[in-house]
């Protein structure tokens, strides 16, 4: 007897492009964080922002994930700020 198999999971087009909108915020934070001065502070920045990423990545709610999104584009434009003052 063969064993079903699952068809694979489909996104829709609106979860496909919120998605792509997490993946891009994921790897605009990582590329800002390779600024930082600090070897240590930079991984363990690097860390932090994988674990955060992996934690929620399960979501599914459309308002948490958009709020989600929001406080990261928030983080990294502080991000930006502090690195930019820092090379003043």
């Amino acid at each position: 007897m063969a064993a079903s198999r699952l068809p694979p999971s489909t996104l829709t087009l609106r979860q496909f492009l919120r998605r792509q909108q997490v993946l891009q915020l994921y790897r605009r934070i990582l590329r800002a964080l390779r600024d930082v001065p600090a070897e240590a502070d930079r991984r363990h920045l690097q860390q932090w922002a994988r674990e955060e990423f992996r934690r929620n990545k399960d979501a599914t709610e459309e308002d948490a994930i958009r709020m989600m999104i929001t406080q990261g584009h928030m983080q990294l434009r502080e991000l930006q700020k502090a690195l930019k003052l820092a090379k003043s």
